[in-house]
């Protein structure tokens, strides 16, 4: 006899109980749910913040709305997995999360007096220390796209006053990085490139970029994503614009691509 679903709820709480009497129908009873583990879900959670991050970037609410949905069932997921084996249960991780915000903002709820946002991070990256982190990197997860590393440590390092004072300082590093970067390939002809050392030499240009983005507001996880987007929509009209004339990209000049493309840039 097929259960009888948790009927719609009209307030967050309650909501959030009707997801969690689904999950524990589904842990309970369907082959899959039963089947699955921290690890077998892992990679399933890092696809579903990559479909928020894509549904963000497209300005696609509804779309957000699911994906929120998608990671919540996750979320709940793993906290019903570890109540299994008596590690944790939802409650432990709202509870958790609850007294870390507390903790982290004196400035709410304490008597602590804060100027500006900076002061803010000035003061959560001094907590985590006291909390017992030996440095204020070790919160950056080791598996983060390496783009995304870079500016997490440079905001991390910046919360406790390791920064340049004028953004302009930060473009003449860029520069900098740029001419030895240049430099390594400037070398006389015949002559073998140093690969490891170049390779060196274009992080610290990446780096040095990422640093700059910071100072000027700019995301530069968001900023390259958007130009991603935007070639891919360039280039699948150009393929289609080959298509429609009989003609595969291969066999066309590039002085006959370049046709399409600027076409593709006007739209």
């Amino acid at each position: 006899m097929p259960l009888t679903p948790p009927a719609s709820a009209s307030t967050p709480a309650l909501s959030f109980e009707r997801l969690l009497s689904i999950m524990n129908d589904l842990r309970a009873n369907c082959p899959w749910d039963m089947k699955q583990t921290l690890e077998s879900l892992r990679h399933l959670t890092i696809e579903e913040t990559y479909e928020l991050s894509d549904a963000i970037l497209e300005g696609d609410l509804q779309e957000v709305k699911k994906e929120i949905g998608d990671l919540m069932l996750h979320l709940v997921f793993y906290a019903k997995i570890a109540s299994e084996t008596g590690a944790f249960d939802i409650t432990d991780v709202l509870n958790g999360i609850c007294e870390k915000l507390i903790h982290r903002h004196p400035h709410i709820y304490s008597d602590v007096e804060v100027k500006n946002e900076e002061d803010v991070k000035r003061n959560w990256e001094q907590l985590k220390l006291k909390e017992g982190n030996k440095s204020v990197l070790a919160g950056v997860p080791a598996s983060l796209p390496a783009l995304v590393k870079a500016s997490r440590i440079q905001e991390k390092a910046r919360g406790v006053g390791f920064d340049w004072e004028e953004k302009s300082q930060v473009w003449d590093k860029v520069e900098e990085e740029m001419r030895e970067f240049r430099d390594e390939f400037n070398a006389v002809d015949n002559q073998v490139i140093d690969q490891e050392k170049a390779e060196g030499e274009f992080g610290d240009l990446l780096f040095s970029l990422i640093n700059y983005a910071r100072f000027i507001d700019i995301n530069p996880e968001n900023a390259l994503e958007k130009t991603n987007k935007k070639f891919i929509k360039r280039f699948q009209y150009l393929e289609s614009k080959a298509h429609q004339s009989g003609k595969q990209l291969r066999d066309m000049t590039l002085a006959e691509m370049d046709l399409f493309w600027e076409e593709a840039k006007k739209i």
